[in-house]
């Protein structure tokens, strides 16, 4: 629907008007004059606007990314090209979710005549899920300038947000270019080791523990065994959904972190060749995608994921890993997103995971809050600084005693703080392919 507004030349004839009314006291009959100027006034108004009501002025396609990426900047491309026979400046205003921060969505632009423009604007969702552009707007003059129109040219329009997807895109370009140290990601030097023999090759000062020396003896000389690193291995990431996640930090939800480190490590995961799938549970199984190979699986599981809510029950580990042990059997590496505060809760997850543990490489990966830290390297200078040193104390410790808990159960255990998760897991991951632990 087109509305039609005043411009501000419209109020300004309209103010001229004033001093000619206010001179109906010295000149009678002047004010009437007046009336009927202003009446003819807003008539012209009036027309010029329902006339322009019918404009096809332009036409405005939203280009965006095919993945909106939660808590970074999305670039939005507005492709604008003027349908109308004249150049002219409107004003266009892009209304985004409701779940998202702009930044120049909303400008004025000269359009030439029959010409086609792109601007761009920058637009950072704060959560995942399903939203929707709420509508784009443009408001243009109409004849004469005394009128102009507003209306929607395109109609609310649905948009998903998923996990943090652009940290792919930084890791690969890292990748392609062999710097993945940047992200803080440790990868060996040594060439060569893994399960599967390759090839033999001349001995070139390598390390004396890679000498085939049968092959050497037959040879007459010194040749080394190269190993390719063994692919197409299990890995799974159990999240869980459930009370432990609801928990903040940065005033971001602990399962929002976990979502994009588990992204992350489960893109490296499949570009290293191996497979991967998924389980999500609280007081129940969730959702279950059993490994396989091909980035077609890691776009299931994203789509699996771009909605999952934490909810506000107690996670059932046991019946979370019965079902993982009953449904896949393979020996795999096994990812446990969750929170175990104290050693209670470490407790029940090591009974839970005895179920999987003699068969699976196991870890336990949790969130730590930088704001602990925070307060241990704060000066004392009142009550309320004790206090927060002395309780960040308390839970340090809970944590520790728990940590060491789950390695005592025989469980390897992970911790970091949100910007060092995902590249203490993939670091992880390359020691445990490194050294064939699967």
């Amino acid at each position: 629907m087109a509305t039609i507004l005043p411009t501000p030349r419209l109020w300004l004839v309209l103010a001229l008007g004033i001093p000619l009314a206010l001179g109906g006291a010295v000149i009678p009959g002047l004010e009437r004059f007046v009336f009927f100027f202003d009446v003819g006034l807003l008539t012209v108004w009036y027309l010029t606007g329902r006339q322009a009501r019918t404009w096809e002025v332009a036409r405005v396609t939203r280009v965006t990314d095919p993945v909106l990426s939660v808590r970074v900047k999305n670039v939005v491309t507005l492709e604008i090209e003027n349908l109308s026979g004249s150049s002219m400046t409107v004003a266009i205003r892009d209304e985004p979710p409701e779940n998202c921060h702009a930044e120049g969505n909303e400008f004025r632009i000269f359009l030439p005549r029959r010409e086609r423009l792109k601007k761009k604007y920058a637009l950072t969702p704060t959560s995942r899920g399903e939203w929707e552009f709420r509508g784009l707007f443009i408001r243009y003059p109409a004849l004469l300038g005394l009128a102009q129109v507003q209306k929607m040219i395109l109609p609310p329009t649905p948009v998903r947000v998923y996990p943090n997807v652009k940290a792919i895109e930084e890791f690969e370009l890292l990748k392609q270019t062999g710097h993945l140290n940047h992200l803080g990601m440790r990868q060996s030097r040594q060439k060569g080791l893994g399960m599967e023999f390759e090839s033999l090759r001349d001995y070139n000062e390598d390390d004396f523990r890679k000498i085939d020396w049968k092959a050497s003896a037959r040879r007459g000389k010194l040749v080394v065994r190269n190993f390719e690193q063994e692919t197409n291995q299990g890995v799974v990431v159990c999240v869980d959904v459930g009370r432990h996640m609801l928990g903040e930090v940065e005033g971001v939800r602990k399962l929002d972190h976990c979502l994009d480190a588990a992204l992350l490590f489960l893109h490296s995961a499949e570009r290293a060749g191996d497979q991967v799938g998924l389980l999500t549970f609280n007081d129940r199984v969730e959702s279950y995608i059993a490994p396989r190979r091909g980035k077609t699986q890691v776009a299931r599981i994203l789509e699996s994921l771009y909605d999952a809510q934490a909810e506000p029950v107690q996670p059932n580990y046991i019946e979370a890993f019965s079902f993982l042990a009953s449904r896949w059997k393979k020996r795999s590496l096994v990812v446990v997103f969750t929170d175990a505060e104290n050693v209670d809760q470490a407790g029940m997850l090591t009974v839970a995971l005895s179920q999987i543990r003699r068969r699976h490489l196991v870890y336990v990966v949790r969130v730590s809050d930088p704001k602990l830290r925070e307060f241990l390297a704060a000066d004392i200078d009142g009550e309320r600084e004790l206090f927060d040193q002395s309780a960040a104390l308390w839970y340090i410790g809970d944590r520790k005693r728990a940590e060491a808990a789950l390695r005592g159960a025989g469980l390897n255990s992970l911790e970091a703080e949100p910007q060092n998760l995902a590249k203490e897991l993939v670091t992880a991951y390359l020691r445990v392919k490194r050294l064939s632990l699967i």
